[in-house]
């Protein structure tokens, strides 16, 4: 290969292999120097993944059908909620729902989960829209279990509700919602009250309730004494309140007392209808026998015509003591009749038969 100047003139000869080697060591230098120009590609980020709690609140029944475990939602590209558990329990006239969910998203620079753009928090709202349902709800709780933890307890119910109610809950009844069974009546004692439209319903119930930062709770709210409860089928709704949580709730554990009721400015002719032996009773059990009845006049101030201030019996008005064997149970408050709590000035209503007598407690036995 021959080299010749812009004259024209030869100054060399080079031979084409050394030509070629010197073309490919240029090239090789080029490349090089783009590489180390070249800045890395960056690396995708880190993801995590955790579970959380979330409080979706009263949801609708036909909405409530909807939710199902393994429902995904996406917030945006890089976070994903899947519901992993769904526990429900009644709450009026709609279904209280709780979830577990599994959240996954980027880790940022304190390698915190970001989940829709934020932590996931304590008290965040999280929204799920699906192509059947959206709803939202906020976190109660956040740990590494992918299910609810639920529990079976055991409560006494009581509750005044109307006769057709007190009829409907039976033993054995029990409470599903999308399927899934809530609760259970295990027995049911009901009793008369002062108003023949209604009657005192105890119930012992099995609850299945989700624990939240350990504490059991039912609907919403905990499970303890004094706190409401709904129980519905497709034939009734009762809305008692728990008297008694675990324990001994055997309805059929009583006591009898002998207590002593009084009644005062009563007509004639009604306390003569009120006699020793009358009883109430509930079914084939006796809650009240009438042991003793002492009747005397009323007394009215009078004022004679010479101004005088007497003191004299009533001439229809009676003062009536009663003296009664009632059937008590034992209850974290202390003494009930019927399921109300009895003591002295409390009143309590007994179903004779003939006559229903409304009277005050003067005093319970021992």
């Amino acid at each position: 290969m021959e080299l010749i100047d812009d004259e024209g003139r030869l100054f060399g000869r080079v031979n084409v292999i050394d030509a070629l080697v010197v073309l490919l060591i240029a090239a090789v230098v080029v490349a090089g120097a783009a590489f180390v120009l070249t800045d890395d590609p960056a690396p995708p980020p880190e993801t995590d993944n955790t579970y959380a709690t979330l409080d979706i609140g009263t949801v609708s029944p036909y909405v409530v059908d909807a939710i199902e475990e393994g429902d995904t939602h996406s917030p945006d590209g890089s976070s994903t909620l899947r519901i992993t558990d769904v526990h429900l329990t009644p709450q009026g006239n709609n279904t209280r729902v709780t979830l577990r969910v599994a959240l996954e998203g980027e880790l940022n620079d304190q390698d915190s989960l970001i989940y829709g753009g934020a932590p996931p928090r304590l008290g965040r709202t999280l929204g799920i829209a699906t192509d059947r349902y959206q709803i939202d709800g906020q976190i109660r709780d956040v740990g590494d279990s992918d299910t609810l933890t639920t529990e079976q307890q055991r409560v006494l119910l009581s509750s005044r509700v109307d006769t057709a109610t007190a009829e409907d809950v039976t033993p054995g009844d029990e409470i599903r919602l999308s399927g899934r069974t809530v609760a259970r009546v295990e027995n049911v004692t009901t009793y008369t009250t002062d108003r023949p439209t209604r009657r005192q319903l105890l119930v012992e119930a099995t609850l299945t309730g989700h624990r939240q930062q350990d504490r059991l709770r039912f609907g919403g709210s905990p499970v303890r004494r004094g706190q409401s409860v709904t129980l519905s089928t497709s034939d009734y709704t009762y809305n008692g309140r728990i008297e008694q949580v675990g324990g001994d709730i055997s309805l059929g554990s009583t006591t009898t007392r002998s207590v002593t009721l009084r009644m005062e400015e009563v007509r004639e002719d009604f306390a003569d209808a009120i006699e020793p032996g009358m009883v109430e009773r509930t079914g084939d059990t006796t809650v009240a026998r009438v042991t003793g009845v002492e009747t005397e006049p009323s007394l009215i101030i009078t004022t004679g015509e010479n101004g005088s201030v007497n003191v004299v019996d009533h001439p229809v008005n009676r003062e009536v003591t009663i003296t009664a064997d009632l059937q008590l149970r034992e209850m974290p408050s202390g003494l009930a009749f019927k399921g109300d709590q009895i003591r002295q000035g409390s009143t309590v209503a007994l179903d004779l038969g003939t006559v229903t007598v409304e009277a005050t407690v003067v005093a319970v036995g021992r």
